[in-house]
């Protein structure tokens, strides 16, 4: 598995050295865009919308926009050391509480932790605190320039870190639109609606819900492959601007540069968007 973070998590005076390594995957199908006359991949520029030019990565800077077209400009510099001074910070669990007491909507992104050199006995005896007292660890981390609340629990008999949302991020019910109040619900309605809970009420398995209509589009593209409905590209393709924006076209954009020279800027605008 890759390894996503790396650094060192603590309770107590207890320290762990651990590996973060993402515990799911985006199976979603990636259609990329072609001229529908030529059925050549379509790229993407950026365009200053001041003076409509195309811009590059080293004529670009970060800021935070505080009121309409009013902005703070943050150099890289003072990025890179407010980053640095967040990701120097050993990892410490701040609290221990039960993982009902908080809400499913919380939740944001699963990670495996794999113990570092010298850290299986320490991380044993976190997991078998965490199982023997049925409590969860909750605690901050820098991830990719983002502090980030997180949980520490056991799953399958490996400690596994998921990140949640912190509180002023999930947006207050009192928003939704068209809610309806309290009404009366008609007793043989709601008989009824419990009726078929009960009779739909099983056992979670994971293992028989499946993704159908990813199955269904992968089937569709296996028939027309067999087929030989398919478009090839012709051979000679206009180069990608340097600042592509397509993930794809980003990623392929690197891989032919590095043919032909050393890779600078565009690998590693590919891999900090692959992160």
């Amino acid at each position: 598995m890759h390894t996503v973070w790396k650094g060192s998590i603590s309770f107590g005076l207890v320290n762990i050295p651990i590996k973060l390594h993402s515990a799911t995957e985006n199976k979603d199908i990636k259609l990329r865009q072609l001229h529908k006359e030529c059925k050549t991949p379509i790229s993407y520029e950026k365009i200053c919308e001041g003076c409509k030019k195309e811009v590059k990565n080293e004529d670009i800077v970060k800021a935070y926009e505080y009121s309409k077209n009013k902005f703070v400009v943050l150099d890289e510099e003072e990025l890179a050391k407010l980053k640095k001074e967040n990701e120097d910070k050993a990892v410490e669990i701040i609290d221990f509480v039960k993982l009902e007491e908080i809400d499913p909507i919380y939740f944001e992104r699963s990670y495996f932790m794999a113990p570092d050199s010298g850290g299986g006995k320490a991380y044993t005896l976190l997991r078998k605190a965490l199982e023997e007292s049925g409590k969860i660890g909750v605690a901050k981390i820098m991830i990719r320039s983002k502090e980030q609340l997180a949980v520490i629990r056991v799953y399958q008999e490996t400690l596994i870190m998921e990140t949640i949302h912190f509180p002023d991020e999930v947006r207050s019910t009192a928003d939704v639109p068209n809610v309806p109040t309290e009404q009366e619900v008609v007793k043989k309605e709601l008989d009824t609606a419990l009726m078929l809970v009960d009779q739909l009420t099983t056992v979670f398995e994971p293992s028989k819900y499946t993704d159908e209509y990813r199955t269904a589009l992968m089937e569709l593209i296996e028939e027309k492959k067999a087929s030989n409905q398919v478009v090839t590209t012709s051979e000679k393709q206009p180069d990608l601007p340097s600042n592509v924006t397509d993930l794809m076209s980003a990623l392929q954009a690197s891989l032919d540069r590095t043919k032909k020279k050393k890779p600078t800027t565009r690998k590693r605008t590919a891999k900090a968007k692959t992160s």
